[in-house]
């Protein structure tokens, strides 16, 4: 027995990639990867002395974990985003719930949304974060691919979007800030999102795990729960939204995220992960509390990334012109001109300076235009420490000019 959707599932990024660069040799240096989307800054001291705290672990490990999670992390949630995304109000009893990080709860609302019986479309970003394209296979949609090209500013151009196409849509994904390109989708676009879901009757899902993580400090990047209350929709109709402690603590390992959105969604939502058994473990919710409860650790964070993108970006930049973007830790450049293609490329760097990127195609697809968008491109994450991060880019810029 099988089920024959996992035969439609594509190879994951980091698989093709370890595929394409197994038969090369690296060159003799210090590996840097700059590939892999996975925080490396410490965690900050609080929270490391308080996952330590023998009460708090011996709590942890003595009762099964709610699934709804506890009263005092759901408050937690709902005052951040309160305060964060400028909100009157958001009920921590039936707007937000916790889930295993990002990565878990975008699959999983798919399953919990779309209607296998009567499959529609999913609609996401192309290029996009492939848990989208998965989950809508496994829950018997069919992915619609919005490309996001640089003449859009990285972004979905909701315009193009035909009554039919939209009529067939069940969940629209959206990612703001964007991976890879860490474009930040205006609030207008996200109300036009929202106002194409009510009219046609599709839920929106936006993936925020980037939120945190920008270049202006007076200007954070809005989201889908201000969107919506900014234009009256104050109860979230249509709306959900995900968000993590991975890239704002740099907690990858915690497995502590959030969604939050319309209750009648949450209620559903709910009833699937029930039966799903996905409840984060009880001292797991306790020091997501706290991280949740801090900003200091995150501006220090942020601050840190500023710091790495200049470095990088001034040193590269005369070789390599790139844009830094408005959020995220990724670059996502075009390969030089004297490469033919992102793979030849992402071949040659590990060869002749042992460092690894991502080819920009194989986080996107030739959708029904017959265009790849991420093709010629790579993403970079600046997610090294400041001084590998900064020797990468002295490397790379001797490569491009002996090439």
């Amino acid at each position: 027995m099988r089920n024959h959707r996992l035969d439609l599932l594509q190879p994951y990024p980091f698989q093709r990639l370890n595929q394409l660069l197994e038969p090369i040799t690296p060159a003799d240096q210090s590996f840097i990867s700059l590939a892999m989307g996975e925080p490396k800054h410490p965690a900050a001291e609080f929270l490391k002395t308080a996952y330590a705290n023998p009460d708090l672990i011996t709590r942890g490990f003595a009762t099964y974990p709610p699934t709804k999670g506890l009263p005092e992390l759901r408050e937690a949630i709902a005052e951040f985003l309160k305060k964060r995304f400028e909100l009157e109000s958001i009920d921590p009893e039936t707007q937000t719930l916790p889930v295993t990080g990002t990565r878990e709860g975008l699959f999983a609302i798919a399953q919990a949304l779309i209607d296998p019986a009567n499959p529609g479309l999913a609609l996401m970003p192309n290029p996009f974060y492939q848990i989208y394209e998965g989950a809508a296979i496994l829950a018997g949609s069919e992915p619609y691919y919005m490309n996001c090209s640089a003449e859009q500013g990285f972004l979905p151009d909701l315009d193009q979007l035909s009554p039919e196409t939209l009529d067939k849509c069940e969940v629209m994904f959206l990612c703001t800030p964007g991976n890879p390109s860490g474009a930040v989708m205006p609030i207008t676009q996200l109300q036009q999102a929202i106002g194409l879901a009510i009219k046609h009757n599709f839920v929106v899902v936006s993936d925020e795990c980037y939120s945190e993580i920008y270049q202006d400090e007076e200007n954070p990047p809005p989201g889908l729960l201000k969107a919506a209350a900014a234009m009256g929709n104050e109860s979230f109709e249509h709306c959900i939204t995900f968000n993590s402690l991975s890239k704002r603590s740099n907690l990858p390992g915690l497995r502590s995220g959030y969604v939050a959105g319309h209750k009648d969604l949450i209620e559903q939502f709910l009833l699937y992960r029930t039966y799903h058994g996905s409840a984060m473990s009880v001292h797991n919710q306790l020091i997501s509390v706290q991280a949740w409860q801090d900003e200091q650790h995150v501006i220090e964070n942020r601050a840190l990334y500023r710091d790495k993108y200049t470095s990088f970006h001034q040193a590269i930049a005369a070789e390599w012109p790139m844009e830094v973007p408005e959020a995220s830790f990724y670059l996502w450049p075009e390969v030089p001109g004297a490469f033919e293609n992102d793979e030849v490329f992402t071949k040659r760097l590990i060869a002749e300076t042992n460092i690894k990127v991502l080819p920009g195609s194989y986080l996107s697809r030739t959708n029904h235009q017959g265009i790849n968008p991420g093709a010629g491109r790579v993403r970079m994450a600046l997610v090294a420490t400041p001084e590998e991060c900064l020797e990468g880019a002295h490397r790379i810029v001797e490569f491009i000019r002996n090439s």
